[in-house]
């Protein structure tokens, strides 16, 4: 039986922390819990989720190829990322689910303006085929300080910069609350002024990136509120490393602490 939760917030879970477990197991737990999504799985986990009765709110892109450190910042890339992004639109639409992550890609010397310049001409190129497909592309903001040295959309202005430049419905920006804490602070204040480019948010605790109770330093119950004082509709998924052994009883923690 489902955890009753009070319905203010629809709760996601990042599928990599929980590699450990069979994923039959894991969306049966997550179910359990009282969760409606499972984040960042690929297309051929899609059907596991759905037996369980969850959605997909943000779909898997990293590959062999593509990664986090290669992305739209290289014109280069563009090619190949487009035949990439419609194969995945294309899974992402004939399963219903309405999100694919991207990436900017590291900097490798190159400036942010230009970088921005980049992702905008190769992203214009795509969004067409994703609205055609009504599916959405959203950047994901990651910390360049310790997890992802050199990524280049590692602030919510270059994120937001680039969001005003593409200028459409079908783009938007994954806030992952952990990395932006490392990269920023302020983290209220930034989603109640950006909140518009905001589409999905990632939890995490910081620093260390688990459990997010009173072992580290955010307050997940007021970032949460925010978030749903802004009207926000979408998703809130758990994007920590349980230190637990039973690490299902680390997520429902998560997931309560969140349930404002």
């Amino acid at each position: 039986m489902s955890t009753p939760l009070k319905g203010r917030i629809r709760h996601s879970v990042c599928a990599w922390p929980y590699e450990s477990m069979p994923l039959d197991t894991f969306c049966k737990g997550a179910k359990e819990i009282g969760l409606e999504s499972i984040d960042l799985l690929y297309p051929d986990q899609f059907e596991t989720a759905k037996q369980f009765g969850l959605t997909c709110a943000m779909v898997a892109s990293v590959s062999d190829e593509w990664n986090i450190t290669r992305g739209w910042n290289r014109p280069e890339h563009h090619d190949d990322l487009i035949t990439y992004y419609k194969y995945l639109i294309d899974e992402t639409a004939k399963a219903g689910f309405p999100s694919v992550v991207c990436f900017s890609g590291n900097r490798d010397g190159l400036d942010d303006e230009q970088g921005i310049e980049n992702c905008a001409k190769g992203l214009q190129r795509l969004l067409p085929y994703a609205e055609q497909k009504r599916v959405n592309i959203v950047m994901e903001l990651l910390n360049s300080k310790v997890d992802h040295p050199d990524y280049q959309c590692d602030h919510t202005n270059w994120g937001v910069t680039l969001s005003k430049k593409i200028g459409s419905d079908r783009f938007s920006l994954l806030y992952d609350i952990y990395h932006m804490q490392l990269m920023e602070g302020d983290i209220i204040r930034t989603i109640r002024d950006n909140h518009t480019y905001f589409s999905h948010y990632h939890t995490g605790g910081a620093p260390g990136r688990n459990e997010i109770n009173e072992s580290q330093e955010l307050y997940y119950p007021a970032i949460v509120k925010a978030i749903y004082e802004t009207g926000y509709k979408g998703f809130v998924a758990q994007e920590f490393i349980p230190t637990r052994t039973d690490k299902l009883s680390s997520l429902k923690e998560a997931v309560l602490i969140c349930d404002i």
